[in-house]
């Protein structure tokens, strides 16, 4: 993702927006708003107008943003009009849902193979998806011209599986191990905490209880 001087927080609304011009275009929609964007991104409409401000993207007053060209313009700025690669590591339950998940390949993240210790699913296809074993990370990033990891493993193989990845020459890693692995300053790692998302959505739960229900401290 080439984001230049785009800051984070920008960063990570573009994929909303993404959406929702994809949604709004697929409706026969030539143009909209940033009323409308801001409606469906869950923010208001300044921040909208800021956020595209960086992609050089303003609207026409009175006519607001064509929606062909704006979703060109945010899906050059997060690198989706080009196709990158993604190699799924782990293949429990969690992997299995991720590497059949046919939204990433619409977006331009195919998965072109999976990974797995299991002997018995290593040489065979999961959901059209080959399964190759560990030791061939480096032969499928050098053939596939892997981009992204995704790392679905057990906590206790994360690590290893990261160090893997980055040996092999991959640069972006996507961790649901809800472990923290150490890589070198080179490699961006996001990390998908599934638990920890529930927490905080628990904590919000508990502050919303009404009075009469009663509090832990």
């Amino acid at each position: 993702m080439a984001t230049g001087h785009i800051p984070e927080a920008t960063v990570a609304r573009l994929p909303v927006y993404l959406r929702s011009l994809t949604e709004l275009a697929a409706a026969g929609d030539a143009t909209t708003s940033s009323d409308v964007l801001a409606e469906r991104a869950g923010v208001n409409p300044a921040k909208v107008r800021k956020d595209l401000s960086y992609l050089g993207t303003h609207g026409t007053r009175g006519v607001g943003y064509d929606v062909r060209h704006l979703t060109f313009e945010v899906s050059r700025a997060l690198g989706v009009a080009n196709t990158w690669p993604v190699v799924v590591c782990g293949l429990g339950n969690l992997g299995r849902a991720l590497a059949k998940h046919t939204g990433f390949t619409e977006r331009g993240f195919p998965v072109v193979a999976a990974v797995d210790i299991d002997p018995a699913i290593t040489g065979t296809t999961v959901d059209d998806v080959p399964v190759h074993s560990p030791d061939q990370i480096a032969e499928l990033v050098a053939a596939h011209g892997v981009a992204i990891g995704v790392i679905a493993t057990p906590g206790n193989a994360a690590q290893e599986t990261a160090d893997l990845l980055v040996a092999a020459g991959v640069r972006s890693i996507l961790d649901f191990s809800s472990t923290v692995v150490t890589v070198p300053d080179h490699v961006e790692v996001r990390t998908v905490d599934l638990s920890t998302e529930l927490q905080i959505l628990g904590f919000h739960l508990h502050q919303d209880l009404p009075p009469e229900v009663g509090k832990t401290p």
